[in-house]
């Protein structure tokens, strides 16, 4: 917040009525001659007080005429000739002299298309409002600016702040247009679930990039500093069922690749729907997107960030629930210990829970060290639960969690057997042993003897040896606990039992 901060006006503060309004004979608009020249000295009297010669520029707009309707795009919208390297030098954050930054001035006071703050971060900055009120701010008292602009016939007025200063939520989801975000990009791509981008470069007007594995790179490499991203589906080939889809009436965008491969867009409503339908003749593919601020959801939004990787454009995108998303999964890590409710037990084992809003998922092996038959027999839809989170993947927007990691694994304690001769029951006959239950409880560790240790001889099968339920003395002979496998022996408990004193 700048401590000195002016509007500075031709509207003589005498000639006000009981509510604060003026009442006076100027006009609202420029009269593009001595009073628009005396806004301008007046600029740059403070610029000068202050030790300013640049200006940055920040959130520039222009007028919606740039792609509203069918119409082609306006050109220029009040800057031609203005920028040395061309529109392109119209963008958020551009540093400009204070030759151009006045002209900049000119063209707001025309109210010629075009809008913008002018600042220098803590120092400077210059708004133009509505009706040629003006706004000044300084970091300086700036005394003999304001002599001067008093005695060019303007009339400044010390104010709290400027009304055209951004007001952000600091809670907002701005996701930056960064190397993660172009990852998930391309894996967005690839799945079919991604095929356009809308580049908002300056508010009120927007390129549209067709995407595919090929193209993704390049169009990153093309995008206007700062812009603001939306990610649509992939148009349609089927050109006679988007003009179908037109509602009876109503606004609506559509976006269309010409037979030239460019993609153009127009913002129609059903007056011009039949311009709409010759202007896309040749079209080779074409979607209809929504233009209420309520309906209109990408799949996810981004704001480019500077060359070092910090988003400094202060203008916000909409958060889609991706972007939340990604906010959530941004503030997770692996190990970390989460509640939530288990929300769905998949037909194919997958166990899903609620974890403030995202769903995070459990495979089987992951719900219990104990070998299970399905899901239900460790969780039921609508338990609360805690988990370790193993896995955090931004890209494909998955959390992976264990059930399991928050208790010991019980076959630790089984390792003490190893060598020993205990009692377990045949449960499975298998082509190439038998496995053997080695804990009296239903889901109870089981490890496999196999058909070369069923008996001294080997048997072309386990069950002309066991039966399925049978008592069988086993030898525990190994436990790996990263493999999860018991290894038993028949033979070996046989032998040893027959080589014990007074057997």
């Amino acid at each position: 917040m700048l401590p000195y901060v002016y509007r500075v006006t031709k509207y003589d503060p005498t000639d006000r009525d009981e509510h604060g309004c003026y009442a006076g004979a100027e006009d609202t608009v420029s009269d593009h001659g001595q009073v628009e020249a005396a806004y301008l000295q007046a600029v740059e009297a403070f610029a000068v007080g202050t030790g300013i010669d640049h200006l940055a520029v920040r959130e520039p707009q222009v007028s919606s005429l740039v792609h509203f309707g069918v119409e082609q795009p306006l050109e220029g919208f009040g800057l031609d000739g203005l920028f040395p390297t061309g529109l392109s030098g119209f963008h958020d954050g551009a540093e400009v002299p204070l030759d151009i930054g006045l002209a900049l001035v000119r063209v707001m006071l025309r109210d010629s298309g075009a809008w913008c703050r002018l600042e220098v971060e803590d120092a400077f900055a210059v708004h133009v409002g509505w009706d040629q009120y003006l706004y000044i701010g300084s970091s300086q008292r700036c005394e003999e600016a304001l002599a001067r602009t008093r005695a060019l016939g303007l009339f400044p007025e010390r104010v709290d702040a400027s009304p055209c200063n951004v007001e952000t939520d600091g809670e907002d989801v701005q996701r930056p247009g960064d190397d993660d975000f172009w990852a998930g990009l391309h894996w967005a791509v690839a799945s079919c679930r991604a095929g356009i981008l809308e580049e908002t470069y300056v508010e009120g007007a927007s390129r549209w990039h067709r995407l595919t594995h090929d193209t993704v790179d390049t169009v990153r490499a093309g995008l206007a500093p700062r812009a603001r991203l939306a990610v649509w589906p992939d148009l349609s080939s089927d050109i006679d069922a988007v003009l179908g889809a037109l509602p009876p009436e109503g606004l609506v965008e559509c976006v269309w690749q010409d037979e030239d491969g460019r993609l153009q867009s127009a913002i129609v409503d059903e007056d011009e729907f039949p311009e709409l339908a010759t202007r896309m003749s040749g079209a080779g593919a074409a979607a209809l997107l929504p233009v209420y601020a309520d309906e209109r959801v990408p799949l996810f939004t981004a704001v480019m960030p500077d060359s070092d990787g910090v988003v400094r454009a202060r203008w916000r995108t909409e958060p889609t629930p991706s972007d939340r998303n990604w906010a959530l999964l941004k503030s997770l890590h692996r190990g970390e210990i989460v509640t939530g409710t288990v929300t769905q037990i998949a037909t194919f084992g997958v166990t899903f829970v609620d974890i403030g809003g995202f769903e995070a998922m459990i495979n089987i092996p992951e719900l219990s060290w104990r070998p299970i038959n399905h899901p239900s027999d460790v969780v039921a839809v609508g338990q609360e639960i805690r988990a370790e989170i193993l896995d955090v993947d931004p890209i494909r927007e998955r959390v992976s969690l264990s059930l399991k990691a928050l208790h010991e694994d019980p076959m630790t304690l089984l390792t003490g057997q190893i060598g020993q001769t205990i009692i377990g029951h045949v449960t499975k006959l298998v082509p190439f042993g038998a496995f053997v239950r080695i804990e009296e409880m239903e889901n109870g560790f089981e490890g496999l003897v196999h058909n070369s240790e069923l008996s001294e001889r080997h048997p072309g099968h386990p069950q002309l040896v066991v039966q399925v339920g049978d008592a069988l003395p086993v030898k525990v002979l190994d436990i790996d606990l990263v493999q999860r496998r018991i290894t038993l022996s028949h033979r070996q408990a046989i032998s040893a039992g027959r080589d014990e004193p007074g057997a």
